[in-house]
C-alpha cells in the first residue's frame, strides 16, 4: 500500500492521502472576488487530501497582483463559500493561504484608498504586471508605523475569522516568497531600528504576533504557516545568518503550537536548494506536521514520507495541469504538460479545460 495515499490526519482533521495541493496564484479572481469558475477548478483538484488556496489577502494593501483574491469583504466570503462546498463535496479539506504582499505590489493593482506597505521603504527590484497599464516598476513602499502594523495584525485575525465563515478548514500563514512576512524576517528587506528590526527576536516579532493573533482567533489546529528559507524570489537575497534565524522562528513556531509548517524549496524554480541541514532542523526542532514542497515526482514523494522526512508532500505545477493526479500516480499514467503561458490568464484556458482520465 503506498503510503502518499493512504489516510492520514492533521490536527482534528482526517485527511484522505497525504497530497498536498500546493498555493499557486491563478489570478482568475475578477474585482478581487472568488468566483464559480474557481469553485470549478478546485473542485477538480479535490481527491487531494488537503488543498491550500491562492494567496489570498487579508488587506486591501495586501493586493499587490492583478485579479487575486481577498478575505475581507462580505463578497469575497460568499464567493469563498463556493469554493470550500464544492472542495468539501470532493472530500478534500481546504485551508485559505493569506498573502499580504506588502511592498511587492503597484498602486494600479490595488483598490481606492489603499496603500504600497512594508517594513521599511526598500522597493523591491523587479516589476509588476498591471492590467491598467502593463509592467511597471514594483512601487516604493510606505515604511508601516506601529499603528500600521497593529491594524495589519487585526486584518490577518479577521480575516481568519472570515475564513472560518467562508467553510475554510483553516489558515496558512504565508511567510515565504518575499512577501510582507517574509519582508519582516529578512535583513535586506526590514532596515528598522524600533522593536521589529534588528537582531531576529525583533525581525520576527510581526510574524509571530500575526501568528498568535490568528491563534487567537481561531484556534492553533487551524492554522499553518508557509516559509521558503534559501529562497530568493521576489529580491529576497540569502545572508550568513539564514539557517540561524530560521531555526529561531522554527522554535518559536513550535511553542505556538501550529498545526503544520509547509517548507518550500525553490531550487526547481532555480533558487538555491534548502540545506538538508535546515529540513532536519525543521523535522527535529518543530513537533506537528511538516509539509514539504519543490518540484516533486510520485517516486520522490513516497520516498520522502517512507524516510520520515516529512509528514504530507504538497505539489503544485503537476495538479495544475493534471486535476486528476491521484489516479494518474496511482495508474502510472502518463501526465499532461502545464500550459505556462495561461498561468495568470483571465479565464478558463489553461485553467479548468485540462483533460482528465476517461
Amino acid at each position: 500500500m503506498s503510503l502518499l495515499f493512504s489516510k492520514t490526519t492533521l490536527g482534528t482533521l482526517a485527511l484522505q492521502n497525504h497530497l498536498v495541493m500546493a498555493p499557486l496564484t491563478r489570478n482568475r479572481a475578477t474585482g478581487n472576488i472568488p468566483n464559480e469558475l474557481m469553485a470549478e477548478y478546485y473542485a477538480q483538484r479535490g481527491s487531494v487530501g488537503l488543498i491550500i488556496t491562492e494567496g489570498t489577502s487579508p488587506s486591501p494593501n495586501g493586493l499587490g497582483y492583478p485579479r487575486i483574491p481577498g478575505i475581507f469583504s462580505a463578497a469575497q466570503v460568499a464567493g469563498w463559500k463556493l469554493v470550500t462546498a464544492a472542495v468539501h463535496a470532493k472530500g478534500a479539506k481546504i485551508f485559505i493561504q493569506f498573502m499580504h504582499c506588502g511592498r511587492v505590489g503597484h498602486p494600479l493593482n490595488l483598490p481606492a484608498g489603499a496603500r504600497v506597505l512594508g517594513p521599511s521603504a526598500v522597493a523591491a527590484a523587479g516589476d509588476m504586471y498591471t492590467d491598467a497599464e502593463g509592467m511597471k516598476q514594483n512601487a516604493m513602499p510606505q515604511a508601516m508605523t506601529e499603528a500600521d502594523i497593529r491594524t495589519a495584525i487585526e486584518e490577518f485575525a479577521q480575516g481568519a475569522k472570515n475564513a472560518v465563515e467562508a467553510g475554510f478548514d483553516g489558515v496558512e500563514l504565508h511567510g515565504a516568497n518575499g512577501y510582507l512576512l517574509e519582508q519582516f524576517i529578512r535583513p535586506n528587506s526590514n532596515l528598522r531600528t524600533d522593536r521589529y528590526g534588528g537582531a531576529i527576536e525583533n525581525r520576527a516579532r510581526f510574524v509571530l504576533e500575526v501568528a498568535d493573533a490568528v491563534i487567537k482567533a481561531i484556534g492553533k489546529d487551524r492554522v499553518g504557516m508557509r516559509l521558503s528559507p534559501y529562497g530568493v524570489f521576489n529580491d529576497m537575497p540569502l545572508y550568513d545568518a539564514m539557517e540561524a534565524d530560521y531555526t529561531y522562528l522554527a522554535q518559536q513556531l513550535n511553542t505556538r503550537g501550529l498545526v503544520y509548517i509547509h517548507l518550500v524549496d525553490h531550487s526547481p524554480m532555480g533558487a538555491p536548494p534548502v540545506p538538508d541541514s535546515v529540513r532536519k532542523m525543521f523535522r527535529n526542532t518543530f513537533k506537528g506536521k511538516l509539509i514539504l514542497s519543490g518540484g516533486y515526482d510520485l517516486a520522490r514523494a513516497e520516498s520522502d514520507l517512507a524516510a520520515g522526512k516529512c509528514d504530507l508532500i504538497a505539489v503544485g505545477r503537476p495538479i495544475l495541469a493534471n486535476p486528476d493526479l491521484v489516479t494518474r500516480w496511482k495508474n502510472g499514467a502518463a501526465l499532461n504538460a502545464p500550459d505556462m503561458g495561461t498561468f495568470y490568464t483571465p479565464g478558463a484556458k489553461g485553467y479548468t479545460d485540462y483533460p482528465v482520465l476517461g
